[in-house]
């Protein structure tokens, strides 16, 4: 008895001790990338003054406008994601879930609003769903609508473009239709050896709790927060490098700027969390494009492709990533004809 007394008192006690550890880190953590994005804000417009070269001082200044105000929503995204990846059992996720196929998708996809996750975490997740007896669509219905309409990101699209909640509307109705529409199609098209569902490893299966909590906020956080900091890189050197002229033949041409911003969700890979700060800055492009850009990014990018390629394999990766982006674009052209 006082053995089990102990070993309660040592359980609780490592608790306190991860569970105060993750709070340093998500601190540590955040006030680091914003005391470097407030470094560089300063430093970046006086070496522009020293090198005179007027260009470099805009790159910093939208460089550090992206980053200063993804921080946060990045920061409470990869919380709220561990907290449910760590504490949330995922035998959950099959109980709610209706039995019929055709059921299961839209309450699959409807639970990305309540339950939000980053696009890198979604995948495994759906994977281990899988395992458990979850219909592959609904899954993957899961998989595309977490990350992209969760509260996180529908709150940070609304501060990215204050006084547009259409822009709000837009994103959740059209990336919920895409994730609709693609559970639907794979239970009606997709083919079980497209799919190769995850195996798992001969050792112990992974756990949840505080330990579990802190290793997936250590990797989301310093994972996504370095595809921010690139994507805002990218950004800011997009509307420097490349001419106005050229710009002007895509910006003045709805459909060829829908697909620019829909390719470069794909290679710009920006958390799901802080792309729409992205999108705010290409202020040159249509309503609809920049919808599309955050439409498409969370759904279909290069690091999600690999993500699937290792996780279910090629031909499911191929296939699935190229009908996710042409739904994608197409339920972002609907949406922006309707609302914007």
């Amino acid at each position: 008895m006082e053995n089990q007394r102990t070993e309660s008192r040592r359980t609780a006690a490592d608790g306190i001790r991860l569970g105060l550890r993750a709070l340093v880190y998500a601190v540590l953590g955040g006030a680091a990338l914003l005391a470097i994005a407030t470094v560089v804000s300063v430093l970046g417009p006086m070496l522009a003054l020293d090198l005179y070269t007027p260009p470099v001082a805009a790159w910093w200044t939208v460089f550090t406008a992206i980053t200063v105000q993804g921080v946060p929503f990045l920061l409470l995204g990869t919380l709220v994601s561990a907290a449910i990846g760590a504490f949330v059992p995922e035998r959950v996720f099959k109980r709610v879930l209706p039995r019929r196929t055709a059921l299961a998708v839209p309450v699959a996809g409807a639970a990305g609003v309540v339950l939000p996750g980053c696009e890198c975490a979604s995948v495994p997740v759906a994977g281990s769903l899988m395992r458990r007896g979850v219909a592959p669509a609904a899954a993957l219905t899961f998989l595309l609508s977490a990350p992209a309409i969760n509260p996180v990101v529908l709150v940070a699209t609304s501060i990215a473009f204050p006084g547009q909640p259409e822009m709000v509307l837009g994103r959740l109705v059209a990336s919920l239709a895409t994730a609709v529409v693609m559970g639907w199609l794979w239970a009606r098209f997709g083919r079980e050896e497209w799919l190769r569902l995850p195996k798992r490893s001969g050792g112990p299966a992974p756990g949840g709790g505080p330990r579990a909590f802190v290793c997936g906020l250590q990797h989301d956080f310093l994972h996504a927060g370095g595809f921010l900091v690139l994507g805002a890189a990218a950004a800011a050197t997009f509307g420097i490098v490349v001419p106005r002229s050229l710009l002007e033949v895509f910006t003045g041409s709805a459909w060829l700027s829908v697909l620019l911003l829909a390719v470069l969700a794909v290679v710009l890979c920006v958390c799901s969390e802080a792309d729409a700060f992205v999108a705010a800055s290409l202020s040159g492009f249509s309503p609809t494009a920049r919808l599309a850009f955050m439409v498409v990014g969370p759904m279909v990018d290069l690091k999600l492709i690999a993500l699937q390629t290792g996780t279910f394999g090629r031909a499911f990766a191929v296939r699935f990533s190229a009908a996710t982006w042409v739904v994608a674009v197409t339920s972002s052209v609907l949406a922006g004809w309707w609302l914007l």
